[in-house]
């Protein structure tokens, strides 16, 4: 499995790429096999599909594989973070398939957003999807309070779609039981593409219209703060060192 990162080509990492030009098969949401073009190969076969097709990928990669096959499976970010890899050993286990597993990690959405933003994730932060897709939101609620509660910067993967619209509200209204309306929040969407967007703006004021299921919102601690349009966590050095 290789991750490609949040989309732009120079943000894959060479060894992704070489997984991909390598496979006699590619497998990927069809989204994410047009960012890689380029690196397709004649002579490969590319199985696409949509989303919500997740088992079905995974299966057919593992069937592939285990016959003999030399698969890639490209995933968005980082197959390790809410993307396949999980799936995959979780269906090989099962099915007690045995071939060869390598997972080659991509940049993951939360690194291309705070890069954007600034230096937002420099201390302890807690990463938490909003999809109850297959979490209960009661389980999704649960983090919350104890992330807002711990001051960890928060990163809110999937926090809007079309059919899911209110929960990043809730979860503002969560996180605001422990945060002063002021807290910076950052909004990246569409991280590295021709498309990227940023928002700064805060707890008490954080749009919801212009949230989609491309942003990633990343909401600071108590020491979070903004300067020239960027968001900032410090670690501690000047605490400890004195910056002058």
């Amino acid at each position: 499995m290789a991750g490609i990162g949040p989309g732009a080509a120079d943000l894959i990492t060479p060894r992704a790429r070489l997984a991909i030009e390598q496979a006699e098969i590619v497998i990927g949401y069809r989204t994410y096999l047009d960012l890689v073009t380029d690196f397709l190969k004649p002579g490969q076969k590319v199985l696409s599909s949509s989303m919500m097709q997740e088992i079905d990928r995974c299966r057919k990669a593992l069937e592939l594989a285990e016959s003999g096959g030399r698969v890639t499976m490209v995933c968005g970010g980082d197959p390790g973070i809410y993307a396949m890899a999980g799936l995959v050993f979780e269906l090989a286990r099962r099915n007690g398939c045995s071939p060869p597993i390598e997972i080659v990690p991509g940049v993951a959405a939360l690194s291309s957003c705070a890069a954007v933003l600034g230096a937002p994730l420099t201390h302890d932060f807690a990463s938490i999807s909003l999809s109850d897709l297959l979490t209960p939101w009661e389980t999704i609620e649960k983090r919350l309070h104890a992330a807002a509660q711990a001051d960890f910067v928060i990163v809110l993967y999937n926090p809007r779609s079309k059919k899911r619209t209110s929960q990043i509200m809730r979860a503002r209204g969560i996180i605001l039981g422990y945060r002063p309306g002021e807290t910076p929040v950052g909004m990246v969407s569409s991280a590295s593409r021709t498309d990227e967007s940023m928002r700064l703006s805060t707890l008490e004021d954080m749009p919801d219209e212009d949230i989609d299921m491309r942003t990633t919102v990343i909401v600071g601690n108590s020491r979070t703060f903004t300067w020239q349009n960027r968001m900032i966590t410090p670690r501690g050095y000047r605490d400890k060192y004195g910056l002058g």
